[in-house]
């Protein structure tokens, strides 16, 4: 989490200063999914991911070196500097991409997830150790899309080892989230298809991780996918080229008070898990 946090705020200050261009989406306060999910996961196992992508190419296993390239749009980049902020993809990886366009990435996933039962089932492929698993990662914006319904209903039919994960950040791109659905609990939309939904507070990295080791697990075993909606809220605007003026202070003084790494952190401190030097070094190793 604390090499996000630094990566993510490093292309601001690129931005800001004019080294970086174009639509940059960072990743700050949403640090507990990309480490609760993606560091569960194998490398066989596969990541499709949104616009908002550096922090899930990195907790995947993409050298962070090869992805600041890619912002910055030089060859050494993961896509050879041809993809940038928004369209990270690894193969090496099994990073399939971030999307620009938001629900792009579901029927990609599901595809990512249906191949993986394909081989399994008919071709007769081994599969050491269960499935191989795809996470889904999306916004509360896309979940009043058609392709997110379709995508549940297909997932659940043919029990794809798929992962379904909304970032709710409450705001999706500009809209409230509270005024954009009917029903705010988009956790509850798991059920009407058959498959288990969660709700979990997406500023704790450990609740997080928690529902994710058995989301995986039952995903891994053939039982069929899950959607797992995690509340939070981001630190900077929807893009850098937002101001981040539009919402209420105390609002975001509240979440900022909750922020994952500082919250982490002190439940290691309180558990003497580690001592305060040896947090201080992870955090200037990020």
């Amino acid at each position: 989490m604390v090499l996000g946090r630094v990566f993510e705020d490093m292309c601001a200050q690129m931005y800001y200063r004019g080294k970086m261009f174009g639509f940059v989406h960072v990743y700050n306060g949403q640090e507990a999914f990309s480490t609760g999910f993606i560091k569960l996961l194998e490398a066989r196992d596969s990541v499709v991911s949104t616009y908002c992508d550096h922090v899930h190419a990195v907790s995947k296993g993409v050298p962070p070196r090869a992805v600041m390239a890619e912002l910055f749009g030089k060859a050494t980049g993961c896509c050879r500097g041809q993809g940038g902020s928004m369209h990270m993809f690894s193969a090496q990886h099994n990073l399939l991409g971030g999307f620009a366009f938001i629900r792009e990435g579901i029927p990609v996933a599901t595809g990512a997830a249906f191949s993986s039962m394909y081989r399994h089932e008919v071709l007769k492929e081994s599969t050491p150790n269960g499935l191989d698993v795809t996470v889904a990662f999306f916004g509360d914006g896309t979940c009043n899309n058609g392709q997110f319904f379709e995508c549940l209903n297909m997932a659940q039919l043919w029990k794809l080892p798929i992962v379904f994960v909304v970032e709710n950040n409450l705001w999706a791109m500009g809209m409230s989230h509270l005024r954009a659905t009917y029903d705010p609990e988009i956790w509850k939309k798991g059920p009407a298809f058959g498959m288990p939904g969660v709700h979990v507070d997406g500023m704790d990295v450990l609740k997080v991780r928690e529902v994710a080791i058995e989301a995986i697990a039952r995903a891994r075993r053939g039982k069929g996918p899950t959607l797992v909606e995690c509340e939070t809220y981001r630190f900077r605007g929807h893009s850098l080229a937002d101001p981040y003026e539009l919402r209420k202070p105390d609002k975001k003084a509240s979440y900022a008070a909750r922020d994952p790494i500082t919250a982490l952190r002190k439940y290691i401190l309180e558990k003497e898990l580690a001592s305060e030097a040896e947090l201080k070094d992870i955090e200037k190793k990020g």
